[in-house]
């Protein structure tokens, strides 16, 4: 089957086996998967090395075929994807056993792909299949950083660097249908344009003084995902009492922090990842409730799918790139 593969060749376009189903396992094939960060980096963390790879965490599909004992799903079903893999019931983390789809396990940038039953669910009928293929990822990280870990109230001020990524456009929606007010940071003048379309109150420039900016706002809620580059100037924003949520870093991961300047302000820092299989579902029916879609910027089919990793790596996108297999 044709596949976007990483392996000692490099990040290619090839062939695989065709996946057959165990006890407990269904084949999907798939329609349409979403390119995330997170398929950007897995090469560079292999550096090129051992076996091939099938990269890709989101995706749609049709059921295939099941395996023995499988009766939660039947061939023809359409489903989508669960790219959290084995973490099910909500906790404060995740359990023994939880990782992203895709590495090591072969994800979804594939005509077909083999999953447990539990990690399918019903693709949601609101939605196109290019729309399908990128809201659990970006929409469950999201969802979790701003509202089961941010604990988001109607009322408060959140404030989100990076305004282009698929999960800060799935937060800037989830605040504004929370009744929050939203204020989100760019380098580009387009993005900044796009965010207020979506719904953000205010958008800043990112090289902007951030403390003159939002000198008359109370910033109750901090959501971050860049990392070193604005992660102080974040915590500066943060009311005293104020929480910060981090959720990814994509410039450098480490930081250097003021601890005093931390307690005195009493501030809290939370820790955030994907999310549990609860919350999927909590955020597909909030979502649906609130009539969410993703924001996708280009959909290309598989054939051409490295250029959307050459869009990411530029960040020229705003929301999400979408594979049609």
């Amino acid at each position: 089957m044709k596949a976007i593969i990483h392996g000692d060749e490099g990040l290619r376009l090839g062939e695989m086996p065709t996946p057959t189903p165990k006890s407990g396992e269904v084949v999907v094939a798939i329609k349409t998967a979403g390119l995330n960060r997170r398929d950007l980096y897995i090469p560079a963390r292999r550096g090129n090395k051992g076996p091939d790879l099938v990269l890709g965490s989101d995706g749609a599909g049709v059921v295939e075929s099941v395996g023995q004992g499988v009766t939660k799903w039947s061939v023809g079903d359409e489903v989508l994807i669960n790219p959290s893999l084995n973490w099910f019931e909500k906790s404060d983390g995740s359990p023994e056993g939880f990782g992203p789809l895709g590495m090591p396990d072969n994800g979804t940038f594939a005509e077909m792909i083999v999953l447990s039953e539990e990690q399918l669910e019903p693709r949601p009928s609101y939605l196109s299949w290019e729309e399908s293929a990128c809201i659990a990822l970006a929409g469950l990280t999201g969802f979790r950083a701003l509202v089961t870990r941010g604990k988001v109230k109607k009322g408060q001020t959140v404030f989100v660097p990076g305004a282009g990524s698929g999960v800060v456009t799935f937060i800037i929606q989830f605040a504004k249908a929370a009744g929050a007010r939203v204020i989100v940071t760019s380098r580009s003048d387009e993005k900044r344009e796009h965010a207020l379309k979506l719904g953000a109150d205010r958008a800043i420039d990112t090289h902007a003084d951030w403390n003159e900016e939002l000198k008359d706002e109370t910033i109750d809620l901090v959501i971050e995902s860049v990392g070193k580059a604005t992660f102080n100037r974040s915590l500066a924003c943060l009311k005293k009492g104020g929480r910060l949520v981090v959720f990814g870093a994509t410039t450098e991961d480490v930081i250097d922090l003021d601890l005093r300047e931390l307690f005195n302000k009493q501030q809290e820092i939370v820790g955030s990842m994907l999310g549990s299989r609860d919350e999927l579902r909590e955020m597909l029916a909030f979502t649906e409730k609130y009539h969410i879609r993703p924001v996708i910027d280009r959909t290309l089919p598989l054939d051409n799918a490295l250029e959307g990793f050459d869009m990411l790596e530029d960040s020229t996108q705003f929301g999400k790139i979408v594979f049609t297999v």
